[in-house]
């Protein structure tokens, strides 16, 4: 039984105790979302590559924390305090701090809001799965250490600069820019990325020869499939907690639209995918089907609230068209992104944002427009010196020799199927 004196406090508080559990429940279910990439990732690459890729994700996802709480948390939510109005935080350089522990009700940073604790979580969840992004495209030919390099950047300072600009009150905020839950703040920013490490770094060996594409398949279909499923339930975390408020009836009836849109959105994706895919192909392609739903869940993401069950559906089913025909078009340009996350994050991403304005009344086409352009220029060219900077003083290839061989070998000197191995 409760004590009387949380029973007098609890109504009073209660959007602030609502809103902190919305936070840490989502964030969870957004962390789940790391296990999804890392078994996508796993199950796509090739078995000498598999160890590799379970790493990366690891310490990607520990980076991002570590980089987070020193510079990004306070970089990207200056809490209307600029060095340059609207676009750089007069916050930092700072570490994150949290509430005091038993703090009093009078004492926490917003009563109206949330706790810094339960806030914090929720956007170092959004913070990693950025970096997330970027591992799968460059997978089976970069260095272990450059990538972990980049990765601190990325998370530290590029992902929270350009999401202040937007979730932090900056000037894309103020021109009436809307991105609900990252098409563009997230999903886009890791595929502007990394296709600026994909153009330093190039081409698998042997994956363009005489003019044809060779197809080098994952190792594990089972495993890519259950990292997917595993993506699409993180996903109700991503777009749900992203309402940012649990305390009233609208609220609840609000997020619950969001869950509904979103597996909307991931089911056009996926049939549309199978559907493309049996008419060009003549057969069922399952890595087309798994990215149709994951680029069904981005294009959502801009925009999970107001659009019918029925938009939502064919807003998701946009992004397997965007996948089926972007896949192959990478492979003509020889960019190879073996995982498919720059169809699905970032065109999909960017579709999203723009299909925002279709349902949403309060979007306009071109500020969405002129807001996705900003973020892409600047996430991909800083991006693209910070590759190129890491190449120059490190190098960011392994040897052909150890592409060859295999980065489990090669890299770290254990395979992910020792009993399979030579």
């Amino acid at each position: 039984m409760a004590s009387p004196a949380f029973a007098q406090e609890a109504p009073a508080h209660s959007v602030f105790i609502l809103n902190s559990l919305l936070f840490l429940m989502s964030g969870f279910l957004v962390m789940f979302m790391a296990c999804g990439f890392c078994m996508l990732e796993a199950g796509l690459v090739r078995a000498k590559n598999t160890t590799m890729q379970l790493t990366k994700n690891v310490a990607l996802f520990s980076l991002a924390a570590i980089g987070y709480y020193l510079v990004g948390y306070n970089l990207m939510y200056p809490l209307g305090t600029w060095s340059v109005e609207g676009v750089l935080s007069g916050v930092t350089p700072a570490v994150a701090v949290l509430e005091a522990v038993g703090v009093a009700p009078d004492k926490v940073d917003d009563i109206s809001y949330a706790s810094t604790g339960s806030d914090f979580f929720f956007q170092l969840m959004f913070c990693a799965a950025t970096a997330s992004i970027v591992s799968g495209v460059l997978a089976e030919r970069i260095k272990l250490w450059p990538f972990l390099l980049f990765t601190f950047a990325l998370t530290a300072v590029i992902y929270p600069l350009q999401a202040s600009w937007k979730w932090g009150g900056g000037f894309l905020d103020s021109m009436g820019f809307l991105d609900f839950a990252g098409s563009t703040v997230v999903h886009s920013v890791g595929g502007w990325a990394a296709l600026a490490g994909v153009l330093i770094l190039g081409p698998r060996i042997g994956k363009y020869k005489d003019g044809r594409v060779v197809p080098m398949p994952g190792a594990n279909l089972p495993l890519a499939t259950l990292g997917t499923f595993i993506l699409w339930m993180g996903w109700f975390g991503f777009n749900g907690g992203s309402q940012l408020a649990m305390g009233s009836i609208g609220d609840v009836a609000d997020i619950s639209r969001i869950f509904a849109n979103t597996n909307a959105a991931a089911a056009g994706g996926a049939l549309v995918a199978l559907a493309l895919t049996q008419i060009f192909y003549g057969k069922v392609d399952l890595t087309m089907v798994l990215n149709g739903a994951l680029a069904g869940l981005v294009s959502i993401t801009a925009e999970p609230l107001t659009p019918t069950l029925g938009a939502a559906t064919l807003i998701g089913g946009f992004g397997g068209v965007i996948v089926v025909f972007a896949v192959p078009f990478l492979d003509k340009i020889k960019i190879d992104d073996v995982v498919g996350a720059i169809p699905v994050h970032l065109m999909a991403g960017i579709w999203g944002t723009l299909a925002v304005p279709l349902t949403n009344g309060d979007a306009s086409f071109v500020t969405q427009l002129t807001s996705i352009l900003i973020v892409g220029v600047f996430t991909f060219v800083v991006s693209l010196i910070v590759w190129f900077a890491i190449d120059k003083i490190m190098g960011i290839r392994v040897s052909e020799e150890d592409e060859l061989a295999g980065l489990d070998s090669a890299e770290l000197g254990m395979d992910a199927y020792p009993e399979f191995s030579r």
